[in-house]
């Protein structure tokens, strides 16, 4: 177990404790510090929906924590950051055994660097996937035929609650709360077939410019059919699209100026989530909640 006092503070004087609003200023800092492009309002997002923890040292942040519960089963876990000046204290390992402790028997899932994979496995996680990062300057996207019977149309607020049953089939996780919010403040296209939604794709600020996603659909045309319509929305505009590796979008998405950048790998500890026939998960909404 890991040497915490009382007090939560470990024999090195890195102390433990649960994140608050007023540690997003620092931890944003600590994210530009490791070349993260995280915004404040992106740290703002992600603390509403779910729990952290940092770990600090004389009033000083050290290290973050973040977890996201969906429903009873299932969490994802991210911005998992460490000090550069303080790695290889295991800093990292004790914000994970604590953030794990308090998911119950939940299955986790999480996205793991290169550098991060080693801790993660010695936490019992294991390997189930890889996503492959894709970003740049968005060229302009060539419109993909539908079959007939398919068209797509904007999302409204009433779109609300069959998108969040499409994305826990295509994630396995229920999420209502969170595509409620994106739904709020992200461009928000539906594929839409004979009356009834069965896919959809969201584009909103993040990082350095906009990100793409989730991206739900029933086949891979109709995940290219809502995607260039909203990369050639934002032709010359910098995109970033998080896809399974497994899409089969990758050339076609170096077509379109979104060039491949990084291989996460896609790591559960516990039952990997179930997924519906039907709905696909083509794209994150970004690595941290899955």
């Amino acid at each position: 177990m890991t040497d915490i006092s009382k007090s939560g503070t470990a024999a090195d004087g890195v102390a433990l404790r649960p994140m608050e609003a007023r540690d997003l200023d620092a931890a944003h800092a600590l994210s530009l510090r490791v070349h993260w492009p995280h915004r404040l309002a992106d740290w703002q997002f992600s603390f509403e929906f779910g729990r952290g923890l940092v770990a600090e040292r004389d009033g000083e942040l050290m290290g973050t924590a973040q977890s996201w519960s969906w429903g009873e089963r299932h969490a994802t876990i991210g911005l998992v950051i460490v000090d550069p000046r303080c790695q290889g204290r295991r800093i990292g390992y004790r914000l994970m055994e604590a953030l794990l402790a308090g998911l119950g028997g939940r299955s986790v899932l999480l996205h793991a660097t290169p550098e991060g994979r080693g801790l993660y496995e010695r936490l019992g996680f294991v390997r189930t996937g890889e996503v492959r990062q894709h970003q740049g300057t968005a060229l302009p996207a060539p419109l993909v035929a539908l079959d007939t019977g398919r068209r797509l149309r904007p999302a409204d607020h009433n779109d609300s609650e069959a998108l969040a049953r499409l994305d826990a089939q295509a994630r396995g996780m229920p999420r209502p709360a969170l595509i409620g919010a994106l739904l709020a403040q992200a461009d928000t296209v539906v594929l839409d077939q004979d009356g009834q939604a069965r896919g959809f794709a969201m584009l909103r600020r993040f990082g350095r410019g906009l990100s793409l996603g989730p991206v739900v659909a029933p086949d891979v045309e109709g995940a290219k059919a809502l995607i260039a319509h909203l990369v050639g929305l934002n032709a010359g505009k910098f995109v970033r699209i998080d896809i399974d590796f497994d899409s089969g979008l990758t050339e076609w998405l170096e077509s379109l100026g979104l060039l491949r950048v990084d291989a996460p790998t896609v790591m559960v500890r516990g039952a990997v989530p179930v997924l519906a026939d039907g709905s696909r998960l083509f794209s994150l909404v970004n690595q941290a909640l899955g």
